[in-house]
């Protein structure tokens, strides 16, 4: 049983995770949501990930794939011209929109279509500027300072 958390307190004492705040509280919404169609998350690598759609019956001209900021949106819509009579229709060809909520810094590496399956291959690539960095240490240089500051107050 899910039961809803209030992130009030985390609001009122962080700064910069609202995001994460507001995707915690979505999560239990997209639980009841339309499953279809069926997909799987998979991580290739330290920093490789691939999305694979069942998308069987659909082609490339009627799936839409859109990275928005943080945001990777699959879309699907199917256009029956003709009449078709069936005896037994089990076959899920309707329209679908499907959203990924996705980390800073990911980025779409390519789309594929084979099979009935969409592959989606993904690749978190951080800024040279924000990846971590050994800061070296300079001891000569602290020593001088100080013996220069023992100076200039004993005169």
């Amino acid at each position: 049983m899910r039961t809803n958390l209030d992130f009030s307190p985390f609001y009122r004492s962080s700064i910069g995770f609202d995001r994460i705040f507001s995707m915690l509280e979505n999560a239990s919404a997209s639980q009841n949501a339309d499953n279809w169609p069926p997909y799987d998350i998979a991580k290739l690598g330290e920093d490789a990930y691939r999305i694979v759609l069942a998308v069987a019956g659909f082609s490339e001209d009627e799936l839409t794939i859109t990275h928005q900021p943080n945001v990777l949106v699959i879309e699907g819509a199917k256009t029956e011209t003709r009449e078709v009579h069936y005896l037994h229709h089990g076959l899920a060809l309707r329209s679908f929109a499907r959203h990924f909520e996705l980390a800073d810094h990911v980025t779409i590496v390519g789309a594929t279509l084979e099979n009935g399956l969409l592959t989606i291959d993904l690749r978190k690539e951080i800024p040279e500027e924000m990846k971590p960095r050994r800061i070296a240490i300079d001891v000569e240089t602290g020593r001088k300072a100080t013996s220069q500051r023992n100076e200039s107050a004993a005169a």
